[in-house]
């Protein structure tokens, strides 16, 4: 519940910040400064007091709860109220209606906390701390009791019937179907004995094209746009196309229902060459559907003996347990009831503290009172973890109940969420808050709450999901606490005051628009509202007159057909992504606290140069289409010194000479360099800079060369689209000390041989060729010494990948698409000597 409370401390903390000069303090200031200490003193007792129940302690914080919310709305209510009638002005009067009476409240409540926090609870300090370490990505698929069934699917999936074979994997919620699905699938010898493989979610609420769309993603790689606006009925064409004649494996994971298996096997090809389809389901009844003539592998609960080793391992490792902890984890384990999940939660709770008995054995008596109620054994279980995490991890854990049921979330914009939503405090130093937040989504993935969904080359996550009964979890605890409504819109069955006490509201693609008109009414407090998936039909743009206080709106989803004006009334919003066919107005830099813009233009649009007077902007993200920057004469009034991204802008002589001069701080750069021919870009001193991404146009007679910028040494990731690079460009590239990720697409290279020199790309990791025009390419191991992941697509003139690429030491996959025969061939020989000196890691995957 500290969390509640923190929130109220960071706006107050805002306001009586001597360096600001946006609110002017009057005789409040005493109340506000005495506010600022009761919730101060209510938040030190609330994180350091283990987690209590019973029906006073949930009363408590209930009231501790609703009290910070008042002064919340209060106070934000006033500023809102301030800056809509003087809309001009930088600076207001702060002045807002009494506060006394939350004051006493939340008095009322330190004083009801230290009575009760008398030490007969156990303190925090006997709690583990949170160590913000990188898991092992292996951690999470750690497997017992499993080993013959993995060498019989194993058999299944690469012997028996030439005929495609439908593998249905059951078992309940939580017993680790998936994660026996995705071993099998990573396995090197299933891998290589299929010539695609392609993995997709089903869900309860099955959407056929979603699911076509991402079989496709796997089978030919990305998508086109065109793709993207075909029926499902072309989409199953192409699919079934794309599949046929080939030897295929694909994993449809989470089937609920016989319809979802109908509506899905018919675009699936029957060639008689051994292709596979692994089912998971928790219903016997859609295994025998899909394949009523073999048994479907059915999964079982482990054993104490299994259980106590899933939980050992999860915990130690590789490491021993020390004695004095074995039979309590034992008991631990066994009061699991055998679920795989449960053990998973409960061992990331217990990897924080591997030597303290008495954390172990306060842990086995909450497991055994959790067991009490049979029917929600596993619930009670998995909200053990919820219960014991750092107040400042819990808002972060519920926020993903607003994303649907086996939802993928980009890191990246879990980020700039949560950063928006006020969850993040630097946790020392010079650290941003975009990197409290990676050390916040480590420690969620270390307590077995979050997955790691895909990787970056480096081994860094790249997307998010979470377990089903685990999202569940989310939601109802965020229900309980009023901190998120997710819900299929029946305003009908909520009671009024239900909406006005929450904070935040999620609809999902299922859920009635209509509904959202008659519940805007009843949402005008709500800080957040998030429109996932609904790309059908838009909201009409009064509503978010309602939606006064939003700090969140996402609906990027839904194109409207010009920009909502009345968003510009949202003075609070900290961040907004929507789609929209008509210009950005000018006026957007009234939104004074906007820190992320994300905006998807449906046609080429010129843009306002105010938009870099909003001084708490921190990353912007222009999709679909060129941005223009009209006023190359605009002056930036001041450094920018908050921006960190910036995507994709198309570069001017603005740009080059005002812009590039006042982002100091800038992490990832985007230009779109069409028009630009021949003057010197000098990026040298953005010091910080790590990503560039340079697109220009190579149907222009005159498409960008890259050798007009000058990149500073620190760019870690380069990504070339559509440009001209002479081989003294591709030297310099070559020669930055950083770079680790190289993706060359579209490009114009200046010869049809390239060599690159001596002690080139040496920190190179990722490199990415895709239909560039160089027919010979010569290197050897030296050139690449750390590269890891070589990607070749639809360079039909390369003959050949180097022999001696194989030699590198640290490389792990090499992934063709596209390629000649000969180019494929070599390839295969590379693997091969590899296999030879018994380098059996590498990987060569090839789709056509």
């Amino acid at each position: 519940m500290a969390y509640n409370v923190q929130s109220l401390i960071r706006i107050l903390e805002q306001i009586l910040d001597p360096d600001q000069k946006r609110w002017i303090l009057d005789h409040k200031k005493p109340q506000l400064e005495t506010l600022l200490e009761k919730a101060s003193s209510l938040k030190h007792i609330l994180q350091n007091s283990s987690p209590a129940s019973g029906e006073k302690s949930e009363s408590l914080e209930s009231q501790i709860r609703d009290a910070a919310h008042k002064a919340e709305d209060i106070i934000e209510s006033h500023m809102v109220d301030q800056r809509l009638s003087k809309p001009g002005c930088e600076s207001f009067i702060f002045s807002p209606p009494d506060l006394q009476n939350i004051i006493e409240e939340l008095e009322s409540a330190l004083n009801e906390m230290i009575k009760s926090n008398d030490g007969s609870q156990m303190p925090n300090s006997s709690m583990p701390s949170v160590p913000l370490t990188t898991p092992d990505p292996s951690s999470n698929n750690f497997l017992v009791g499993v080993d013959e069934d993995m060498i019989k699917l194993k058999d299944r999936l690469t012997g028996g019937q030439t005929e495609l074979e439908i593998i249905p994997i059951v078992g309940t919620g939580g017993i680790g179907k998936t994660t026996l699905a995705r071993t099998l699938y990573n396995d090197p010898l299933i891998i290589s004995h299929f010539d695609t493989c392609a993995w997709v979610m089903i869900s309860q609420k099955h959407d056929v094209q979603a699911i076509v769309l991402g079989l496709l993603r796997c089978v030919i790689g990305k998508l086109t746009d065109s793709m993207l606006q075909e029926k499902t009925k072309q989409l199953a064409v192409t699919l079934h196309k794309n599949l046929s004649g080939k030897r295929y494996l694909i994993v449809l994971d989470d089937m609920w229902s016989t319809k979802a298996w109908d509506d899905v096997q018919m675009f699936l090809p029957n060639d008689n060459n051994r292709s596979r389809i692994i089912l998971t389901t928790r219903g016997s009844d859609v295994a025998s559907y899909a394949d009523s003539t073999s048994p479907p592998h059915e999964m079982h609960l482990l054993s104490k003996y299994e259980s106590w080793n899933l939980l050992r391992g999860k915990v130690f490792g590789k490491e021993y347990c020390p004695p004095s902890l074995e039979k309590i984890g034992q008991k631990i384990a066994s009061n699991c009831g055998g679920l795989p999940l449960a053990i998973d939660v409960i061992g990331g709770l217990l990897k924080k503290d591997k030597v303290s008995k008495d954390f172990w054995e306060h842990v086995a008596n909450d497991v055994s009172s959790a067991i009490a109620e049979k029917d929600e054994q596993f619930s009670k279980i998995l909200s053990l973890s919820y219960n014991h995490l750092p107040y400042h991890l819990k808002p972060c854990f519920l926020y993903m109940g607003a994303f649907p049921e086996d939802y993928e979330i980009q890191a990246s914009k879990l980020i700039k969420l949560w950063v928006a939503e006020g969850f993040l405090k630097p946790l020392g130093g010079d650290e941003s808050l975009e990197e409290a937040a990676e050390e916040y989504l480590k420690a969620l993935v270390d307590r077995n709450l979050l997955l790691v969904r895909k990787q970056k080359y480096n081994g860094k996550a790249k997307s998010y999901g979470i377990h089903d009964l685990l999202r569940d979890l989310c939601v109802r605890k965020a229900s309980q606490e009023k901190f998120l409504y997710v819900k299929n819109w029946q305003p009908h069955n909520v009671r009024e005051n239900t909406f006005n006490s929450l904070r935040r509201v999620s609809t999902h693609p299922s859920y009635r628009i209509r509904d959202i008109y008659a519940s805007a009414e009843f949402m005008s407090l709500a800080r957040s509202f998030l429109c996932i998936g609904l790309a059908s039909r838009v909201i009409l743009s009064p509503v978010f007159l309602a939606l006064r206080l939003l700090r969140v709106l996402d609906v990027l989803e839904m194109v409207f057909p010009e920009f909502p004006t009345e968003i510009l009334q949202l003075v609070n919003l900290h961040y907004l992504a929507l789609s929209f066919r008509s210009a950005l107005p000018s006026a957007i830099s009234r939104l004074r606290n906007l820190q992320t813009l994300v905006v998807s233009l449906r046609s080429s649009s010129n843009i306002s140069c105010e938009i870099f007077e909003i001084p708490e902007l921190r990353h912007i993200s222009f999709k679909k289409t060129n941005v223009y920057f009209a006023d190359d004469s605009y002056k930036i009034p001041f450094v920018c010194e908050k921006l960190q991204t910036i995507s994709y802008i198309t570069l001017n002589n603005f740009v080059r000479s005002n812009l590039i001069e006042n982002i100091p701080n800038i992490k990832s750069l985007g230009l779109h360099c069409v028009y630009w021919r021949s003057d010197v870009v000098d990026l040298s001193h953005l010091h910080k800079l790590e990503t560039l991404k340079c697109w220009s146009d190579l149907s222009w007679n005159d498409s960008a060369s890259i050798d007009v910028f000058i990149v500073p040494p620190s760019i870690k990731k380069l990504i070339l689209n559509e440009c001209a690079i002479a081989w003294k460009a591709m030297t310099a590239i070559g020669s930055l000390p950083n770079l680790e990720v190289l993706k060359i697409r579209n490009c114009n290279l200046e010869g049809p041989e390239w060599e690159p020199a001596e002690e080139e790309f040496c920190s190179l990791q990722f490199l990415l060729l895709e239909k560039i025009n160089v027919v010979c390419w010569r290197a050897d191991e030296t050139h690449y010494p750390r590269l890891r992941h070589l990607v070749i697509r639809d360079c039909t003139a390369l003959e050949e990948i180097p022999c001696s690429i194989g030699e590198i030491p640290t490389l792990e996959v090499i992934e063709l698409d596209g390629s000649n025969p000969s180019l494929v061939a070599s390839a295969r020989k590379i693997q091969a000597e590899q296999r030879e000196y018994g380098n059996n890691d590498l990987q060569v995957c090839i789709s056509q």
